[in-house]
Order: C-alpha cells, then sequence, then structure tokens
C-alpha cells in the first residue's frame, strides 16, 4: 500500500529578502464632527504653509530614497549638505551597488548611524539593481523588501517621488502634531497615529498635509520654546500644545512626551535587519 505523500512546504521569502511589514489596518470610524474640524485644520495649514515640500534635496526617486535613509535619527538640515558629493560620487543604482559600504562611508561619516545606513543603501542599491532593473519600486509592498525602509520612508518615496498616495508620512514632527492638534490619542504608536490620520483626510490629500504638519513643527509648534504659544493654528486647534500658560495636567505631560519622541523604531529596525 503506497504511503501518503507529505504536503509540500509552504515557500519561504527568498533570501536576503526582508518579510513585509504589516500594513495599517482600516482605520478607525471618525465622527462627522471630527472630520470637519480635521479639515477645516487642514485648510488652515494649507493657507499658512502654501508652498510646503519635501525639504530632502533630490533630483530622481532613488536620490530620495537614499536621503530618506540618510535622516533617520538625522536632521534634513544636515542630509542636505552630505548628499551633494555622495550623489556626484554615485550617479546612479548601478554606482552604488558596484561600490561597497565603505566606500559610502567617507561622505556620509557626517551623519549618525553612518556605517548601518551605508550598508543600507548599499543593499537597498543592490536590490533594486537585481529586482527591478534600476528602477526604485513603485509599490509599497516591493519598498519595504528594501534594506533602510520602513513605512515612513516607502510613504516619502512614493508620495514625493510617484505621486501615490498608500499611506501617511508620520515622522517626529507629526508624531508630535498629532498628538498636539487633538488628531490622535497620548500614547498612540506611530502605526496607529498613521491610522487615524488616514482615516481623517482624504488621500488626495495626504502627501501635502505630511509637509505642511512638518512646516508647522519645525517652524512653530516645536518640541521645545517656538511661537507655538501665539500661531492662530496652536491657538484654534491646539490641545496639548506649548501654548497653555497654566500648569500642565497628566495629560498634556504625557502629550509633552509623546512630542519628545525619536524617529519611528521601526526605521532604525529596517536599518539593522
Amino acid at each position: 500500500m503506497p504511503r501518503p505523500s507529505k504536503p509540500s512546504p509552504k515557500p519561504g521569502p527568498k533570501p536576503g529578502t526582508r518579510p513585509i511589514a504589516k500594513p495599517p489596518a482600516p482605520g478607525p470610524r471618525v465622527s462627522a464632527a471630527r472630520r470637519r474640524r480635521a479639515l477645516a485644520l487642514a485648510d488652515a495649514l494649507r493657507a499658512a504653509y502654501p508652498d510646503a515640500h519635501c525639504e530632502l534635496t533630490h533630483s530622481a526617486p532613488h536620490e530620495l530614497l537614499i536621503a530618506t535613509i540618510l535622516s533617520a535619527q538625522c536632521t534634513d538640515v544636515a542630509v542636505n549638505k552630505a548628499t551633494p558629493a555622495l550623489f556626484a560620487r554615485f550617479p546612479n543604482p548601478q554606482s552604488f551597488a558596484d561600490a561597497s559600504p565603505a566606500d559610502i562611508e567617507p561622505f556620509i561619516r557626517s551623519l549618525g548611524f553612518f556605517r548601518a545606513k551605508a550598508r543600507a543603501i548599499h543593499e537597498s542599491m543592490r536590490s533594486i539593481v537585481r529586482d527591478h532593473q534600476g528602477r526604485v519600486p513603485r509599490t509599497m509592498d516591493q519598498l519595504l523588501t528594501l534594506r533602510g525602509v520602513a513605512r515612513k520612508t516607502a510613504n516619502v518615496v512614493l508620495g514625493n517621488a510617484f505621486g501615490v498616495a498608500s499611506g501617511f508620512v508620520v515622522d517626529t514632527h507629526v508624531q508630535r502634531l498629532a498628538v498636539r492638534l487633538g488628531l490622535a490619542q497620548p500614547g498612540s504608536t506611530v502605526l496607529a497615529i498613521e491610522r487615524s490620520l488616514m482615516a481623517l483626510f482624504p488621500p488626495e490629500r495626504w502627501c501635502e498635509l505630511s509637509h505642511q504638519l512638518i512646516f508647522h513643527g519645525r517652524r512653530a509648534c516645536k518640541a521645545r520654546g517656538g511661537p507655538c504659544p501665539s500661531h492662530p493654528i496652536c491657538q484654534t486647534f491646539g490641545i496639548a500644545c506649548e501654548r497653555r500658560p497654566t500648569r500642565p495636567s497628566k495629560g498634556d505631560k504625557r502629550a509633552r512626551q509623546e512630542s519628545n519622541l525619536q524617529p519611528s523604531a521601526s526605521e532604525a529596525d529596517a536599518l539593522s535587519s
């Protein structure tokens, strides 16, 4: 009597690839009143920052991808000082792939975690050349297979290089302002904040709004100090802003702790994986 055959094992991920990060679940239900308030805030941000844009200097999708990887736990100003020489030395993904992390390191030594970032840049460019014909992928799932790329980085590239609204960029400024402006609950994870913002605002405004929130966070509603107390957006929409002159409550203290969060741990995981 023939023995029953064993079921074939399920295919695993290809060698050298990372598991796809779990996408945001469907956003929470939002009341009509909350959505009206959110849209009023969006209109106020658009009026205050009509020229808000990505402040990472780039001239091609792969340059934006690299600049965004470099921006983890680092300012855009510092990244923009380092990238001109880097992009002149390595003008396309193939040139990065043909180099080594050690070749890349001297150009980014001024930035934090430069060794991990050099490895991430090298391996992501190798993957782009090997698996994507030298072109930066245009989908979230494909971008998340690249080393150094988590949802924030992928959303930056998709929105700014390709005009694709796949999610909402949540950097340290957006984390802070989402709580201060009543768009997310204190203590929310980065993924929960992204879900809330995606539920509150229409997709066609996600990229624009991320820039406007970042501009407001850099210019007014800063982690410490700044003109937050006198800014009309904070006066109108701020529920946990630095504008409050009274002694902060426990809820305010927690919101301020949220405002000082470092960039997403998922970005650090993407660099080191």
